[in-house]
This record gives structure tokens, sequence and C-alpha cells, in this order.
């Protein structure tokens, strides 16, 4: 049977089990949310405020369901406002396919209105991308890129759709949406998997390591394999750090953890990479943030790297035993292999630490304290919420003091660091997951990027609450200007007349004020009860209140700055 182009993107939408797109439409994608409107009861689509909210939105849904987020924009200045969006996504491999219109075939390459090269702009930011110029290769694109966006270690795909193909007709027949056999038929993409001698050798180097010590990253949250990583580090009795994307990979309250390694990670995870024998990497990258001195970074240990992505070991931190494959098997054959340990020196030696060096804070009770604020936020919503985070010095008190026992609740951009995330990928994560409560913690200097995303919050009566750190300065560079750079605060004040309970309500939502720190909790109390509409509490902190721990640049991490 013959279908429009417009049809057949509905049609796949439908066949790869979206039920929600976030867009902005425009000229050159109108045949296609015509489509859409025909089938809104099908697929609900959110029309955000500005298209780099669609992108973080379709980030947000993503990362809280392990589901591909979708979104779509117009051509030119459309498809470019995604951009930063694909990015962020990209970075912390988050599976997501964004259509973009584009100009009719026969106009391509004429500087036509509102014609962007978005194919050769994302080419560095995206695992694929494509540019649709007949109706009859749209289906098998769309399929394509659902799956190679979902496939090994996920990633955005962007489909560039030239607005003749709405239109054109061609037959269409459904085809049942499959996993990885669909990438090896059809796009010849297949994964590494490990050999059991590999394996053995790994085992046996586990069992054989007095001072092992598991460093956790956000491939264990992308992969699914939160228990399998559990039972194996109990069963080893090897304790845990994670990542900032590795957050909720591991309980953070089980005895083995840590906590967060790297820059800002507590002394204890810090003095225990320096000091372990094996380092054992699952799904991590070994990021700067989390190494610093490269040279200094675990220096007496062997180091076991466990990734899907080969491209991964071995490239910043030399490898010793290489396991590139699917971590759930891996995990399983590991835990198998391994033997079963008690109590150790090691551990001893470590809780030692733990004690000596807790993550702590100075609270004289006179001003509100945003480690108190997110300390609040746990208690109250018994650690169960989604927080999503913009970035900054909010973003690591979030990560610091929320204690989070679940994958898919730390939600934050990691990787590329965007400054305005948070509020889009709040609506996302919020839509995606009505019944639990979503909290977005905030700086003031990340909140005023994208704070017309609440306009899409209220519209939608979406209910989260928005937690702002309001220390009216850019926070965490502002620190680094008093630690680094003798006090010069080059451009990072942005004290001004700025209401932002006012904006809230002049937006349709709630606006709450904390100046003083005996109301944070009916603050909190009151926004959780909201159920019909954004709240954003307004939190005044102290300009000079600063993030510990911290490692110096350049420095190893067993250097950590503490407040102390």
């Amino acid at each position: 049977m013959k279908y429009t182009g417009a049809q057949i993107f509905v049609e796949c939408l439908k066949e790869q089990g979206v039920e929600t797109i976030f867009g902005f439409p425009g000229g050159k994608v109108l045949f296609l949310y015509d489509e859409l409107v025909k089938n809104s009861d099908s697929i609900k689509h959110i029309l955000t405020t500005h298209e780099q909210g669609a992108a973080h939105a379709a980030d947000g849904y993503a990362r809280t369901t392990g589901k591909v987020g979708v979104c779509i924009a117009t051509s030119g200045p459309g498809a470019t406002n995604l951009v930063t969006g694909i990015a962020t996504a990209y970075m912390d491999s988050v599976p997501m396919v964004a259509f973009t219109g584009q100009v009719g075939k026969k106009d391509l390459g004429k500087d036509s209105f509102q014609e962007v090269d978005i194919t050769g702009i994302t080419i560095p930011i995206t695992k694929h991308n494509y540019i649709v110029k007949e109706v009859d290769k749209l289906a098998d694109t769309i399929r394509e890129a659902f799956a190679i966006a979902r496939e090994g270690r996920p990633g955005p795909v962007l489909v560039d759709i030239c607005v003749n193909v709405g239109r054109e007709e061609c037959e269409y027949e459904k085809v049942e949406a499959k996993s990885g056999d669909y990438l090896k038929r059809h796009a010849g993409i297949h994964h590494e998997c490990v050999s059991e001698e590999h394996i053995a050798e790994a085992a046996k180097a586990i069992n054989e390591a007095k001072r092992p010590f598991i460093l956790s990253g956000g491939g264990v949250i992308i992969s699914g394999t939160s228990e399998k990583l559990t039972k194996l580090a109990r069963k080893g009795m090897i304790p845990v750090a994670t990542t900032l994307m590795g957050l909720g990979g591991f309980p953070s309250k089980d005895r083995l953890c840590t906590g967060l390694i790297g820059m800002h990670g507590s002394k204890t995870s810090n003095l225990t990479a320096t000091h372990c024998d094996l380092l054992i990497a699952v799904g991590a990258r070994f990021s700067d943030r989390v190494t610093s001195s490269v040279s200094n970074f675990a220096p007496g240990a062997k180091v076991m790297h466990i990734d899907i992505d080969s491209a991964e070991i071995g490239k910043n931190i030399p490898v010793d035993y290489p396991l590139c494959g699917f971590m759930d098997d891996i995990l399983e054959k590991l835990t198998e292999l391994i033997d079963e340990k008690k109590e150790s020196d090691w551990i001893d030696r470590i809780n030692a630490w733990r004690a000596k060096f807790p993550l702590s804070y100075l609270d004289d009770g006179k001003t509100v304290k945003p480690q108190t604020v997110v300390r609040k936020l746990d208690k109250l919503t018994n650690g169960k919420a989604i927080i999503v985070t913009e970035v900054g010095q909010n973003q690591i008190w979030a990560a610091q003091w929320y204690k989070f026992s679940e994958p898919r609740t730390y939600i934050s951009s990691g990787g590329l660091g965007t400054m305005g995330y948070g509020l889009g990928a709040a609506i996302g994560a919020q839509i995606a997951n009505p019944h639990k409560k979503v909290i977005n913690v905030a700086g003031d200097g990340s909140f005023r990027m994208n704070c017309n995303e609440l306009a899409t919050a209220v519209r939608y009566k979406v209910p989260i609450v928005i937690a702002i750190l309001n220390n009216s300065v850019l926070g965490m560079v502002r620190q680094w200007q008093t630690m680094f750079l003798e006090k010069r605060y080059a451009e990072t004040t942005i004290e001004d007349s700025m209401d932002y309970v006012a904006l809230a309500e002049a937006y349709g939502a709630i606006g709450i004020r904390v100046k003083d720190p005996n109301d944070v909790d009916a603050a909190i109390e009151r926004a959780l009860e909201v159920t019909d509409r954004p709240v954003v509490i307004d939190f005044w902190i102290d300009k000079d209140e600063k993030v510990f721990p911290i490692v110096p640049p350049g420095a190893s991490i067993e250097d950590v700055i503490t407040e102390d």
C-alpha cells in the first residue's frame, strides 16, 4: 500500500514504540506535523519553548527510561538549536534520534531559505547521521537510526528529511522493531566478545589482588548491570567508587561504597584509588575529572577495564586486562569465577579513612546551606526522587549529598557540562515517569539560560520542583577564581534585580523564596505536595559557599582539599 513520507514517518515511530516526541514546528516539517496531529492519540507531542529544550527533554526522557528519546525541529535555525542538546547526549552516551527538516532535494546547495548542512555540522557529535532525499529511503533509514541509537554504546543519531519526502508517496510495509539482528543484517555492525580465556585471567587477577577497587561508571547504568556489579563486589568484598555519571549504579548506602571519585570525590575514594593494587573500571572512560594527573592515578595498580566500546580501552589510561564486550555477560562470568571473601585488612584500612575523612561542611545555622537543602530533599523524598541538575556547584552538591540507591535517578550533563540542561531534562524525565517526583537542583546562572522552558512545564502541568541554589554568582567559576586566581572575579557576579519568585508566577508556576534556614523543610514539603504545575524554590545561599572536596588542577587526586 502506498503511503506519503509523512505517514511513513509516523508509522515508523509507532514501529519503534515511540510514545512521546519533543519538538518545535516550522516550514520544512509541516507535513510531518500534520501527520503527528492526526495520530495524537498514539504519539504525544510536547511543544517546547525552544528547540534546545526539546533536545534536553528527549535526553532526560531517555536517561530515566533507557528508551530512545525523540525530538524534532525544522531546518536552519531550528536544526542548529538542537546542536548543544545532541552534543550533550553524545558525550554521555544517551540514545536519541533527532529529526530535522531540510529544504527540498532540488534546492539543496543553493543557499535556500533556512538551509543549513546539519548533517555536516553534527558529524562529530552523533553516532551516525543521515539526509533523506527520496521517500523510498525513509522507512529503512528511520529503522536503522533507532537501532544504531540504542545498540552497543548508545548515542544520538540525526535524520535530516528533505521537505519533498513528506509529501511524496511510495510502498510501505510494517516491520517489527528488533534489536541487534537488525544492525547485523542491515548496517554490518557487531560488537566484540571477550574470550573465556581473558575472563579467566581477569578473575585470577581479582582473586590474587590484596587491595582491589572497583570504579563504577555510567556504562553500568546504561547496560542495566547494577545488580550484577553489586553481586560481584559483595562476593569479592571489593570496595566501589562511582563516577558522576555512575551515581546510582551501586547503592550509596552500601558498606562497600566509598562515594564519588575524582576532582570532587570523597577523600576515601581518592585514597583508595591511589593505594589499590588492582583497579577494576566498569563502564567508565577515565575522564580527566576522575583521574586529574594521569601519571599519579592509581600508580601501583594493575588496571582492568570492562567496556562495550573498544575505543575507550587504553585511550586515557594504560590497561593490563582489557575486557571488551557486553557487560552483563562479563560481570556474570567474573562473579562465577572469583572467590568469595570476607573482611580484610584492606576493608579495615578503608573504613579507617572513611572515619577520619567524612564528607562534611561547616554550618553556623545562620544562612541557608546548599548541602543542607540537598540533604533535606533526600530525607523528605526518602531518597526516591529523580534528581536532575544543572551544571556547576549545584551539580556536585546534589551528587555528594543525595543518597542514590537506584540507577537512572541522577540525571546530569557530565561530559559536556551543559549549563541550561536541567530544566528541559527534568520535563522529559517527569513526562517519562509520571508517578515519581522529579527535582531539578539548579544554580541561578544555569537556570537563567533556559528558564523559558517553565512555560512548557506549566502548559503541560508538569509538577517538577526547581530548587535554585541562588548565590547571585557563577559559583563554580568564582570558586576557581577565589582559590587559584587570587580572587580576580572576572564577569562571575550576576547580582541584579532578578526575582525568581515573580518570574515563576509570571509563567503560571508557584514561586517560593527561602532566606531563613528554618524555612527549608516547610518550603520543600509544600513544593512536594503540588501535583498540577511546576514549583520554583529560590534558596538564597552565600556567594562564597564552596564545593569541597576539590582537587587542584593537575594535582594527584589524593591531594584533595577539604573544607577543614
